[in-house]
């Protein structure tokens, strides 16, 4: 058994050793301007919809939650309504550009990839929550945010949680690697997402809603995309 040996001194004069961030996770976060208007007529639409009962609401929920969160089916930016176009358009706009920006694809390729979508929303009142998942058969997915308020914006409540895929990363913790910085640590990511935000995120990662404290409502739009390339050229 080895013995314990005193810390060394870091002042002693070493070379600087570069530390390099592998196996990475692209998370992507951008805000709507203008967004208010928007939002409320997304809002009334969902408030409407959801009032309608099974007409609207998903028939075969497979991710736990409870009766207070309000999910739709999976066909929301089918809708013909201009509020809903106009949110598909920003979503996929902004996912193009990371598709463009991670891939280094130009204009033309990025014409000739084919994609489709489920699309949907929640609604989530006081205790609401949806469990950890991720979207199997997509390449990425991503949350709009429509409303989040009546609750304490310094607690955990609603926060979008992406778990650390690094399952392995805390079998052993001590003083050496408790606090390490992002984006080395093993906790998750935890986001209070704000009106008008869109977080894009590749589909296998899981994550997470937790429980909404709040006297209001939480609403998000939710996406999963996959992708066909149709193009002569080699990807």
């Amino acid at each position: 058994m080895g013995m314990h040996q005193k810390g060394v001194d870091p002042s002693k004069d070493t070379q600087q050793a570069q530390i390099i961030p592998v196996f990475a996770v692209p998370l992507t976060t951008v805000r709507m301007p203008n967004h208010e208007s928007l939002n409320q007529e997304l809002r009334d639409l969902f408030v409407e919809r959801a009032g309608q009962g099974e007409r609207y609401s998903n028939p075969e929920p497979r991710v736990k939650r409870n009766k207070t969160l309000f999910e739709s089916r999976f066909n929301l930016f089918d809708w013909p309504e201009a509020c809903v176009q106009t949110l598909r358009t920003f979503c996929m706009e902004q996912l193009f550009g990371v598709i463009r920006e991670l891939n280094g694809h130009d204009d033309e390729m990025l014409k000739d990839m084919h994609y489709a979508l489920e699309s949907w929303f929640h609604i989530t009142t006081n205790t609401g929550y949806f469990a950890a998942h991720n979207h199997p058969n997509h390449s990425w997915s991503g949350v709009y945010c429509v409303r989040h308020d009546g609750d304490d914006p310094d607690s955990d409540s609603g926060k979008l949680t992406f778990i650390n895929p690094n399952i392995a990363s805390n079998m052993y913790v001590d003083s050496a690697n408790v606090k390490m910085r992002q984006p080395f640590s093993s906790a998750p990511i935890m986001l209070r997402l704000k009106p008008g935000q869109l977080v894009l995120f590749p589909s296998w990662v899981y994550h997470e809603v937790m429980p909404y404290e709040g006297n209001t409502e939480r609403i998000t739009v939710a996406f999963n995309a996959r992708f066909r390339y149709v193009g002569s050229r080699q990807l």
